[in-house]
């Protein structure tokens, strides 16, 4: 059994190896070219192989983790979602049941980690709390998109960089956490804080609001 999860484990630092490596290149090329396009094929494999097999590990005697368990819920949730709505670029693409499934579920995981930090069920009460807040207001910005995603015509754009990215910080802090071995409360939370600066940035940027303050300016 030991084996099996040593190895499982190695599978899942190589394919978040990939996850990182590829996510730092999409995120560092013009968006929309074949590099960015292709590097960013690569992240989700990387990240769903990763964060997958993450579930089992951290369901296993002496790797036994309820909160990386729950990460890795939450980073599948967000590549999921960041790749799906990437098809709301055609006007002909429609919100299905499994759109609404996979935010359902993530409310309720949602709900779940915050209740677990509020009890201190499991230790790491702040983690669960912060996490669990951040996940449930990304949650409620799917619902808002769901029950009209012709609203903005950049909606699924913002949609794609705030769940990518917020995956690519997860694969981040995974790297600081288990690969460097870096300690303490701010290694889970600061790549957060800076990774959704960058997130609001972006989101500002595609929307305008950066020409239309310029112009108010001049």
């Amino acid at each position: 059994m030991e084996t099996a999860i040593r190895i499982a484990i190695y599978i899942h630092a190589f394919f978040g190896g990939i996850g990182l490596i590829s996510g730092t290149l999409s995120l560092v090329t013009k968006k929309g070219s074949k590099i960015h396009k292709k590097s960013g094929k690569w992240f989700v494999i990387g990240m769903l192989v990763s964060s997958g097999l993450s579930l089992p590990i951290a369901s296993m005697p002496g790797h036994y983790s309820p909160f990386l368990f729950l990460i890795g819920l939450f980073t599948i949730y967000m590549v999921l979602v960041g790749k799906r709505v990437l098809r709301f670029k055609l006007k002909t693409a429609q919100v299905t049941k499994a759109d609404w499934a996979i935010t359902i579920t993530m409310t309720i995981l949602s709900l779940m980690m915050i209740l677990s930090g509020v009890l201190n069920v499991f230790g790491n009460k702040i983690l669960f709390i912060f996490f669990g807040i951040i996940s449930l207001v990304l949650c409620f910005q799917d619902f808002r998109f769901w029950r009209n995603p012709r609203k903005s015509k950049t909606g699924w754009l913002a949609q794609h960089i705030g769940k990518i990215t917020g995956a690519y910080i997860a694969s981040v802090t995974a790297f600081l956490v288990g690969g460097m071995k870096v300690q303490g409360l701010m290694v889970w939370i600061l790549p957060s804080i800076i990774g959704n600066a960058f997130i609001i940035y972006y989101i500002i940027k595609i929307r305008g609001g950066f020409k239309k303050r310029k112009k108010v300016n001049s």
